[in-house]
């Protein structure tokens, strides 16, 4: 906000064009800035003095959309130069009813986050699915080891710890079908 105000004030239009965006520098050509601080040299003026006045707060937000719509709003926070998570759809939080809970849920699983499936689950659930998945990695820690059974395009593997993994060959590349 400084280094605007104060090309602002300059009348600095290499400075105003710099702060653009990609998209605002590609809808005005450098040389269509300089015509419009130029033309508009007063209106500046005054826009710079205002934003140095001791008493203005200015207030900055912006929204993240997610590929499934779902948007998350920041607002910026001078104090600590840092965007604070203000829209409720951000992260989850403790539902208060089974609707809410289920919403959480579909949430998390259309941004494929893990991290956020994780935070919505019970902690017996959590740790259920953590224990689970930790046994499976140490399972393969060498999967070159383990008795592989393969009957044409299908394999099957008993994996250390009760896990069973289930492949199909597509297009001569293996990948995993199922596990458990």
């Amino acid at each position: 906000m400084e280094a605007y105000a104060a090309a602002a004030a300059k009348g600095d239009a290499d400075a105003i064009y710099a702060m653009l965006s990609e998209k605002g520098q590609r809808s005005l050509s450098r040389e269509e800035v300089r015509r419009l601080v130029q033309e508009e040299r007063a209106e500046l003026g005054d826009q710079a003095r205002s934003l140095g006045a001791p008493a203005v707060v200015v207030k900055t937000k912006a929204q993240v959309r997610y590929p499934d719509g779902e948007i998350a709003t920041l607002d910026y926070d001078p104090a600590t130069r840092a965007f604070q998570i203000s829209g409720a759809d951000a992260l989850p939080a403790g539902a208060r009813t089974p609707a809410q809970a289920l919403e959480q849920l579909r949430r998390v699983l259309a941004r494929r986050s893990y991290a956020g499936l994780l935070r919505v689950l019970t902690p017996a659930t959590r740790s259920a699915i953590e224990s689970d998945l930790r046994s499976l990695v140490e399972g393969l820690t060498q999967p070159e080891g383990l008795v592989v059974d393969v009957a044409g395009d299908s394999a099957t593997v008993q994996v250390p710890g009760g896990h069973g993994v289930k492949l199909r060959r597509e297009g001569g590349v293996w990948l995993v079908e199922d596990f458990d």
